[in-house]
């Protein structure tokens, strides 16, 4: 995970934590922020692939498939 993602990450859990009250909009901001740091940790960014040719690289391709599944 790219340090920006993890330093919003960690923010965002911090700011579940801060919201601990039993009303209703504290429980519906808190579950949005942990949605939220549960879809970051889901995405992960694909590096780009630099290549000066039209040949794929089949390994690279099995790699990326199964990281994906």
């Amino acid at each position: 995970m790219l340090p920006t993602y993890q330093l919003a990450r960690d923010h965002l859990q911090r700011a579940a934590t801060i919201l601990q009250g039993t009303d209703s909009r504290s429980r519906q901001l808190r579950y949005i922020i942990e949605r939220t740091v549960s879809l970051m940790d889901d995405f992960q960014p694909q590096p780009e692939i630099s290549t000066t040719d039209n040949v794929l690289d089949f390994a690279l391709y099995r790699n990326r498939s199964a990281q994906r599944h």
